[in-house]
């Protein structure tokens, strides 16, 4: 594959049973950047148990206000879990702060939505992730051709409307794919 043929913005990947990284073992992963110098994704289906979006305003210093929402916070990925991202249904935009991925989603990792957010503003729908995942020029490709992710198309009702715990077996299904049949074995016939 190559990613000058191929961009894969705006699309999930979906980790396969062989995936050799426990971090991202049953992940789906949206991604919100793709180009031949790399790709950034956010882990869509893994939150955070001991962390919800309160907590983390508290620990920002933020007020939470009476129409604050009770949102879960995500592990996005391995990479810089200190800093913020928030996939967002599309109306909203924080110019220029906001990526526009295309007509669905957009990605905004600035303090000011979470202040938004924690007054009951910002976008209609959302989801909020500490850290993401990261390829360097060509590693995505390469797990791609050694079978460790399929790719799927990336719908709002599989992004922010199926619960986490879904979300792996949702993408497959959306492909045609039973996880049952699945192998843990990787290689090419």
């Amino acid at each position: 594959m190559n990613s000058k043929d191929t961009n894969l913005t705006g699309k999930l990947l979906v980790a396969m049973p062989a995936m050799g990284d426990p971090r991202f073992e049953h992940s789906v992963v949206y991604i919100s950047a793709h180009s031949r110098d790399g790709a950034m994704g956010l882990i869509i289906n893994k939150p955070n148990r001991n962390l919800e979006l309160k907590t983390l305003l508290g620990h920002l210093n933020i007020p939470v206000g009476v129409s604050t929402p009770d949102v879960s916070v995500y592990f996005g990925g391995p990479v810089d879990q200190s800093r913020g991202f928030l996939l967002h249904s599309s109306e909203y935009s924080s110019d220029p702060d906001t990526l526009r991925i295309d007509a669905d989603f957009a990605v905004t990792a600035t303090v000011d939505v979470l202040k938004e957010l924690s007054q009951g503003g910002g976008p209609k729908t959302s989801l909020l992730v500490l850290g993401y995942s990261g390829w360097s020029a060509g590693q995505l490709e390469a797990e791609l051709l050694s079978n460790g992710w399929l790719i799927c198309d990336a719908s709002f009702e599989l992004v922010f409307e199926l619960a986490a715990v879904d979300k792996w077996v949702g993408a497959l299904a959306s492909l045609g794919v039973d996880p049952m049949l699945l192998s843990a074995q990787s290689g090419r016939a």
